[in-house]
């Protein structure tokens, strides 16, 4: 067995029996964990002896990842590998991860120019979560932890990505979570949140007037993927007693225009 494989054993084998974890869950990860750091592959016997499973159990498993294609069987050679799905779910960390490398200057940028909190969120799981942030030098701001979320029909970075998403991925959004109302200006039905989202889209940015917190405001601007999907959005936020309404559609154009140069050196493009 390769010393890495060995070591992913271990790992597995000294994981914590957390009673609120699925055992099975548990175990197809470690599957996936041995595979991973195998070079070539492994046979059932030897992926069952690394993470200390039944034959049975392993195959069993190693059956439904299959299925989902996150392993693959070679049948000539009896070895099981990492399959296709791994490395796409791989390849959206690794996205994410490069996108946070590449936006950092210009969050710093936004900052500077415009006095107030930079932030950086992606959409998961239907809901915005923040990737990033550079905070404002004020007294007053801001502050929002990477990993933290927030709803999408009531933030700026939500809003800003809604609005460059089909129809049925909105409805299906606001199916799964609602319109809580989080303040008495939150959007909280279907038809108020249509008429923002188009306002976004002809204003090039949206904007959150303390609809998510009260005595907040912020506008955002979505990155756009190859084919004009959103990927993330930028946005600056900051106290209404300064963000008053010129100075909101200041750091409005602001944004926007950092979004847009960010999508280009990502090698997005904006839908025509």
């Amino acid at each position: 067995m390769a010393r890495s494989a060995r070591g992913a054993a271990r790992r597995a084998r000294a994981a914590p029996r957390d009673p609120s974890q699925v055992q099975s869950v548990r175990r197809a990860l470690a599957l996936l964990e041995a595979l991973a750091a195998s070079a070539d592959g492994m046979s059932l016997g030897e992926v069952a002896q690394t993470v200390g499973l039944a034959p049975s159990t392993a195959h069993r498993l190693l059956t439904t990842l299959q299925a989902q294609r996150f392993v693959r069987f070679v049948p000539g050679e009896g070895l099981w590998q990492v399959g296709v799905q791994a490395f796409t779910v791989g390849q959206a960390f690794r996205r994410a991860r490069d996108l946070l490398s590449l936006a950092r200057p210009t969050l710093r940028r936004l900052m500077e120019e415009s006095g107030e909190t930079a932030n950086l969120y992606i959409e998961e799981g239907g809901e915005a979560v923040c990737m990033g942030q550079v905070e404002s030098r004020q007294m007053m701001r801001a502050i929002a932890r990477p990993g933290g979320r927030v709803k999408m029909h009531c933030s700026g970075v939500g809003k800003a990505m809604l609005a460059l998403l089909p129809e049925a991925e909105v409805a299906r959004i606001v199916k799964a979570h609602g319109l809580p109302r989080m303040t008495e200006r939150t959007l909280d039905t279907p038809g108020r949140l249509r008429e923002a989202l188009a306002a976004t889209r002809l204003r090039g940015f949206a904007v959150d007037d303390e609809e998510h917190a009260v005595g907040m405001r912020c506008v955002a601007a979505a990155v756009l993927d190859e084919d004009g999907r959103p990927i993330a959005a930028l946005s600056l936020s900051g106290p209404a007693a300064r963000l008053g309404d010129a100075a909101l559609m200041a750091a409005g154009r602001l944004v926007a225009g950092a979004a847009a140069a960010l999508t280009r050196e990502l090698g997005g493009r904006a839908k025509a």
